[in-house]
């Protein structure tokens, strides 16, 4: 740790400064997503691309960009929304030149995970690419020669945190790359740690929050404070909602939920508090899909009720559904940071209101002593079994001017202590460890809004600390264990072969998509936790170039996680739950939840491979796999507004929706050279009626100067005729 550290109000001195410290031979970690200080980080890019003698090396992950468009339709409807989500936030430089192939000769960057498909066909990045768990991503990025590790931070002045800042967005990784960068620094290497004040950051304390000292330079320029880059909410589709169903079936009261980033995520959140919330209509869909008679293990591992006990999350990713949970009152069960606490806690015998039964067990467990001594009587205090203002002195107890025997076998002691010493609630507790967060700007300002008490409730802390169950500093595996009881570690993947194994992170020719994350460790630890389970959820189809496929294969030329972990699928067609089962129950489960199209070729194949029994035909309750058939699902709750498209809010206008859908459907027309002619075809062919004024003035096509407009303008009109939308109400001049 930095003996004092270099407050500077100007980004290029604070890289005059790193220089200076290192040389110009520069390895510069940056955290995963959110955490990037974009000023420092321009700075030092436009240093190295004025200076060839600069070498950068930039390993990290998820650099975060505004979306883009292919053609000068996606251009049009994306440019102004960019600008109203993204405007007033400074472009990362490097990841713009990355997405152009522009980065200078003496520019390098490194990513372990990627936004998914963001750089399929970028060839410099794919032969960078680094493949790491995100367990290992600290051990990778020192042998990779890390020197510089520079991350944005919030300010603690404004929190009542003098000389303290918080990691907030990223502890992830930082808080085990900053003490081993000391100690190579010990060894004589030079190194420099960097952070970038920025008060639009939460500041949330627990395990994030750190010195100043921690830091050898921090950028402190408060006029160019930006904004934080935001992932809008996105549509979750009748496939998902159903996903997202299936998978709150799962969840037991009293339980661990770990949970990933998209629409299946936010949908499984949504279902959850719909479990919650309004069971009588959640019941009504899990009675009309009949899900304890077609899939058993609901009933063995999950529930159907409301969240009684509630849950608590642990995930690499604190997503936004997780303040949801929080809001709606699902995430309530509090952890604890002594192994022999949670252990008592979850056997029923201390409650989160102490009373002399819960002394007395933990005295049984041998937490505590009695008489009670001076270290007993302090972590007593510290839990919240103790109020506040108690103190051990001279071998006995002294609340204000009362003084009693510290004695739990004497009975006038116990009735003193219930009287006058036992605290109100158990303090310190956690319903939130979370690695990394990056989501909606509701999600921002809700944690800026965050009370005192329940912002310390939330624990933003090492990913290495969550993602698996080895002995970390702030929790050993023991402890682990007891805070993980009934884990539901849910992630998703593109495509499942019928032998098990799981494809979520790249395609059969080498090309990375995204990257593993950290999905291999939570399956993992499903397998090794007691009463775990990891779940992947995947849709049953998916579309490429006009025709419909079957994500369920029966095999492919690239794995994430392999066979031997096969757990949980979930598709929209329901529950494979295929943990100990043989080849064959495993083949039949989960072509018994692929859709109906795919399901005879399926059998076909595996019936080939000897996998299944050729005498067998595929139940008629199967052949439902439709799309009809999720429709009828949904609606059998009841209520129109059961399953919305965006549950959570939304960042498009009505107009952009509208417009949204018609681009969606233009592009799946001329998905092949076929459908491109005839909707060229029938493009030209559209004539302005008046309908679409509105909409035409929001993708710029009030009027067509060019050749170019002309036609983009006759397409959306094709487009949004095919959604049959009915004529604007307001016929006068956008």
């Amino acid at each position: 740790m930095s003996e004092a550290c270099q407050r500077l109000r100007d980004a290029e001195a604070c890289v005059e400064a790193v220089i200076q410290r290192v040389g110009q031979q520069i390895t510069l970690g940056l955290p995963l997503g959110l955490g990037k200080p974009i000023r420092f980080v321009n700075a030092l890019y436009e240093r190295a691309r004025q200076d060839p003698e600069l070498q950068l090396h930039i390993v990290t992950a998820l650099s975060l960009r505004p979306p883009g468009g292919r053609s000068s339709l996606e251009r049009r409807f994306l440019t102004p929304f960019v600008q109203r989500l993204y405007g007033d936030i400074p472009e990362l430089a490097y990841a713009r030149d990355v997405a152009r192939g522009a980065l200078p000769d003496n520019v390098r960057v490194s990513e372990f995970f990627f936004k998914a498909g963001s750089y399929l066909n970028n060839d410099t990045q794919q032969r960078h690419y680094i493949c790491s768990n995100y367990t290992h991503a600290v051990r990778d990025l020192l042998a990779q020669g890390v020197n510089v590790v520079a991350q944005m931070v919030a300010p603690g002045e404004a929190h009542g945190a003098q000389g303290q800042v918080s990691l907030s967005c990223n502890p992830d990784l930082s808080l085990d790359l900053i003490p081993l960068l000391r100690e190579r620094e010990a060894r004589g290497q030079p190194v420099a740690v960097v952070g970038e004040h920025n008060a639009q950051l939460p500041f949330l304390g627990r395990h994030a929050a750190v010195p100043e000292t921690t830091f050898d330079v921090i950028l402190d320029q408060p006029s160019t404070d930006y904004p934080l880059f935001s992932a809008p909410q996105m549509a979750i589709s009748p496939e998902d909602h159903l996903i997202g169903f299936y998978a709150s079936c799962l969840l037991r009261d009293g339980g661990t939920l770990q949970v990933g980033i998209g629409s299946l995520g936010a949908a499984l959140v949504h279902s959850t508090i719909l479990r919650h919330r309004r069971n009588e209509p959640w019941q009504a869909v899990f009675n009309h899909l009949e899900v304890d008679r077609h899939f058993p293990v609901v009933a063995e591992i999950g529930g159907c009720g409301p969240f009684e006990a509630g849950l608590y999350g642990c995930s690499e990713m604190m997503v936004d559904g997780f303040l949801y949970l929080m809001e709606a009152g699902v995430l309530t069960r509090e952890v604890f940071d002594d192994a022999d606490l949670q252990t008592l806690i979850n056997d029923g015998q201390v409650g989160l209101r102490p009373t002399l039964e819960a002394l007395d067990a933990l005295r049984q467990a041998g937490r505590i002593d009695s008489p009670l001594r001076a270290r007993d009587v302090h972590w007593l205090v510290d839990c919240g079994f103790f109020r506040p203002e108690t103190r051990f002195r001279g071998g006995r107890l002294q609340v204000g001017e009362r003084s009693l025997a510290a004695d739990l076998d004497d009975a006038d002691s116990r009735r003193q202590l219930a009287d006058w010493v036992l605290g109100e609630r158990l303090a310190g507790g956690t319903v939130m460890h979370g690695g990394f967060y990056v989501g909606p700007e509701r999600f921002y300002q809700a944690l800026r809004d965050l009370p005192e008490e329940q912002r310390q409730r939330i624990c933003m802390t090492s990913v290495n600390f969550i993602n698996q169950l080895y002995d970390h500093r702030f929790g050993d595996q023991r402890l682990k264990v007891a805070q993980r009881q009934h884990g539901r570690f849910i992630n998703s993947a593109m495509m499942y072969t019928l032998s098990g194994a799981a494809v979520s992170d790249g395609l059969e020719d080498g090309r990375v998509v995204s990257g593993v994350g950290g999905q291999y460790n939570f399956v993992a630890m499903a397998h090794e936790l007691p009463g775990a389970r990891s779940i992947l959820t995947l849709r049953a189809t998916r579309t490429s170039r006009g025709q419909t496929l079957s994500n369920i294969v029966f095999n492919y030329g690239h794995c994430t996680i392999p066979r031997h972990l096969r757990d949980i699928v979930i598709t929209e067609y329901g529950i494979a739950d295929l943990r100990g089962q043989p080849d064959e129950q495993v083949y039949l489960r989960l072509i018994r939840i692929a859709d109906a199209r795919f399901q005879e070729a399926l059998l076909r194949q595996a019936q080939a491979a000897g996998k299944v029994s050729r005498a067998f035909r595929l139940p008629e309750s199967w052949r439902r796999n439709t799309p009809e058939a999720l429709r009828a699902a949904l609606a059998a709750g009841g209520a129109e507004d059961l399953f919305p498209a965006f549950p959570f809010g939304r960042d498009f206008t009505d107009d952009e929706l509208v417009l949204g859908k018609a681009l969606k459907g233009l592009q799946a027309s001329t998905a092949t050279w076929r459908g491109k002619l005839r909707t060229l075809w029938l493009a030209a062919r559209a004539r302005d009626d008046g309908r679409y004024r509105r909409l035409l003035a929001r993708m710029g096509l009030a009027s067509a100067r060019t050749p170019r407009e002309a036609l983009d303008r006759r397409l959306v009109i094709h487009g949004l005729r095919q959604l049959d939308i009915q004529p604007d109400t307001d016929n006068s001049e956008a």
